[in-house]
């Protein structure tokens, strides 16, 4: 058997043949020839004649140890359909790509498992070709249908370089997929979220999980006015445990306590601790907090009744039960306490729909802790393109199948 039949079986590429094989310094270069007449247009227009012509190369994988590259005389078309001259389409290729297809898929599916400059050193490419193949390969497998029958979605924020430099996600929580990735933390990225979903996909939208950041308010007031807005318990009870710092500062400065820096730092300690995780030692000395300390009792107390809004109360009980928390919280006299349940009272309807919907942001935080595994991963991106094209590859629910897998 010829070695031009070997390799042409071995590619089996579609409509064209291997001409000749050659071994070369640069490696193995095998020559093709079209079986076809005419030229196929990227808008999948078949054209006849050609505008020009030029000899091209593509990198393929590697056999036996010795780099293979494909050699095809492409023409440029003037494309009736298009009204312009284009470059024509290659079943082995993607557009303007210098790699086959099957090269490109083998290193996007390491992408999503390695760094960029292992995948460099396996693949004997450049680091910039990696990043080059992982943005072809998101252009053609990202398209518009990852918006459609989006009912329950969380948004947020993640930082990604020095220099306030951040970029807004959307995620889909009924796949836990990201769906949108915007540059900046501004409600000009989620308006251009939304104008990309547009008005009837917009109009599906039920839900949405936030933080009480001003920014997203009216983008989300204007796109999805009938949506419930459910607001995360996470900053909820981060605000409980600020105020709850405040009077336990307080209380130090007005009442030393007795066993100097250690017995002070447990008391922090314990008061920061959930209720659940107290040990019967530890819940002791919370309750002698009642008759040394009371305020900061009464703080740690009013904590752990707001952690139970989310613990333990049931979703048709929530509104009644922040209710009564906020006129324990004004009726306490602490006034770190009291200016938390008048901020309660302004996102009042968005914190019980939390409770109501069971939506949250901690699928947001378990997307923004595998983003900067992903950025560390690459000890940093250059660019925000870069990094997004890498948060849709590896969150976006992109599937790579691998040459040997077809």
């Amino acid at each position: 058997m010829r070695v031009t039949t070997v390799v042409n079986l071995m590619l089996d590429i579609p409509d064209v043949k291997v001409a000749s094989v050659e071994l070369t310094e640069d490696g193995v270069i095998v020559s093709l020839v079209s079986r076809v007449a005419g030229h196929r247009c990227p808008c999948g227009t078949r054209v006849e004649g050609r505008y020009d012509q030029s000899r091209r190369r593509w990198r393929h994988l590697d056999m036996m140890k010795m780099p293979v590259w494909l050699e095809f005389d492409i023409a440029r078309v003037a494309c009736p359909a298009c009204a312009r001259v284009r470059t024509e389409e290659v079943p082995w290729a993607r557009p303007a790509a210098r790699h086959t297809r099957d090269f490109e898929d083998v290193v996007s599916w390491l992408a999503q498992r390695l760094d960029k400059t292992a995948i460099a050193d396996l693949m004997r490419c450049s680091w910039r070709a990696v990043n080059r193949i992982v943005g072809h390969v998101v252009v053609e497998h990202l398209d518009e249908g990852r918006l459609d029958g989006l009912v329950n979605i969380g948004v947020d924020e993640i930082s990604y370089k020095r220099g306030h430099k951040y970029l807004t996600i959307v995620a889909d929580h009924d796949s836990g997929r990201v769906v949108y990735v915007a540059q900046g933390a501004t409600g000009a990225a989620l308006t251009e979220f939304f104008d990309a979903l547009g008005p009837q996909r917009c109009a599906q939208i039920q839900g949405i999980s936030m933080d009480m950041a001003s920014r997203w308010a009216e983008p989300v007031r204007t796109a999805i006015p009938d949506a419930t807005v459910c607001y995360d318990p996470f900053h909820i009870i981060k605000w409980a445990n600020d105020a709850l710092n405040m009077v336990y500062s307080a209380s130090a400065r007005s009442l030393p306590f007795t066993g100097g820096v250690k017995v002070w730092r447990r008391t922090r300690r314990l008061v920061r601790t959930g209720a659940e995780h107290l040990d019967p030692q530890e819940q002791a000395a919370i309750r002698a907090l009642r008759r040394a300390r009371r305020p900061l009792f009464d703080a740690w107390e009013l904590k752990e009744r707001l952690r139970d809004l989310y613990r333990i109360v049931r979703p048709n009980r929530a509104r009644a039960y922040l209710h009564a928390w906020i006129d324990a919280a004004l009726a306490s006299g602490l006034k770190p306490f009291i200016n938390l349940a008048n901020r309660f009272t302004k996102y009042f309807d968005g914190i019980v729909a939390a409770v109501e919907y069971g939506l949250s942001n901690s699928r947001l935080e378990g997307i923004n802790s595998k983003i900067r595994l992903i950025n560390r991963r690459a000890h940093g991106h250059r660019t925000a393109e870069s990094l997004t094209a890498m948060i849709y590859l590896c969150l976006g629910g992109i599937t790579i199948s691998l040459p040997t897998q077809r």
